[in-house]
């Protein structure tokens, strides 16, 4: 049985006569007529009646006829979703936010979908970056958008550089360590609690090499979580130092809310962002377009 035989049997049907079918499908009779009798071989019954001049619809020919139109329905359907989904106006994205790129990227990718891909589901998932490698390796996410410094590389990961954001001490507008024109050197911080997502090995190294034992997380950091805008709003409200990426604070900053510390020696470090999947899974249109969104996105 084949898709062009039903529809066939749909034109037979509504025109009444063989002729007049194969007219309107631009088919010779004798081929319209060989197309039925293999239909009807196929399914092994018999669906039109032919007499003389006039054609009819078994009982069966009635019921095989309704089924078709459904048929035919779903399956015109089926190609209009796929070109949809190949142009990544329909389908579903899950993506899993590490705490950086989850400050910049949850609003603007949520706002982007809605206005231009309202066909798209999207669903985000915020959280260590541990548990969203298990989600993504149990098939419950398509991608990650993290610290690539806080991944290890894997055989079964698919890690694409994006984009490093360097990395700066922020305080709220008016903060002690503003009030002299002179940077502050590092040992004024440790007088203030130093607030900051969970930092890589690396990002701790680059720390101690640089400042000393005291800038070891461990013993430096005095509030810690994953969410940034909670860090940020914390230290706009007291006199919490926050250690992450600057353009995070960028529209505190803007605002006038926040400012940039500017630690003597100068702070040097970064954040690696990268797009990760799993290798071996076929990539959806919709990846296209997240990754060119986010490459948008992250700059400093």
């Amino acid at each position: 049985m084949e898709l062009r035989q039903l529809k066939h049997l749909i034109c037979l049907a509504e025109c009444g006569s063989f002729s007049r079918a194969a007219e309107q499908l631009h088919l010779t009779q004798s081929a319209l007529s060989r197309s039925i009798q293999a239909l009807e071989s196929s399914l092994g019954v018999p669906l039109v009646d032919r007499l003389g001049k006039r054609n009819e619809l078994t009982p069966v020919g009635h019921w095989v006829t309704e089924r078709a139109r459904r048929v035919l329905f779903e399956a015109h359907d089926l190609q209009e979703g796929l070109q949809h989904l190949n142009q990544a106006e329909l389908g579903t994205l899950r993506v899993g936010l590490g705490s950086g790129p989850g400050a910049l990227l949850m609003t603007p990718l949520l706002q982007h979908m809605a206005r231009h891909h309202p066909g798209v589901k999207v669903s985000v998932s915020r959280g260590a970056t541990e548990l969203q490698l298990q989600a993504l390796r149990e098939r419950q996410l398509d991608a990650l958008v993290v610290d690539l410094r806080r991944v290890a590389p894997a055989e079964d990961l698919r890690i694409e550089r994006l984009t490093d954001m360097q990395a700066a001490f922020i305080a709220r507008a008016g903060h002690p360590l503003l009030r002299h024109d002179a940077s502050p050197p590092f040992a004024a911080l440790l007088r203030y609690p130093i607030a900051t997502t969970p930092l890589s090995d690396e990002v701790a190294r680059m720390l101690v090499e640089r400042y000393g034992e005291a800038a070891n997380p461990e013993q430096m950091v005095s509030l810690r979580c994953e969410d940034v805008s909670s860090l940020l709003d914390t230290v706009a409200q007291t006199d919490a130092l926050f250690l992450g990426i600057r353009a995070a604070a960028r529209a505190g900053i803007e605002a006038g809310l926040l400012a940039e510390v500017r630690v003597s020696p100068p702070l040097q470090a970064s954040a690696r962002f990268g797009l990760i999947t799993l290798r071996g899974r076929t990539e959806s249109p919709l990846m296209g377009l997240l990754r060119d969104f986010v490459r948008r996105q992250l700059h400093d």
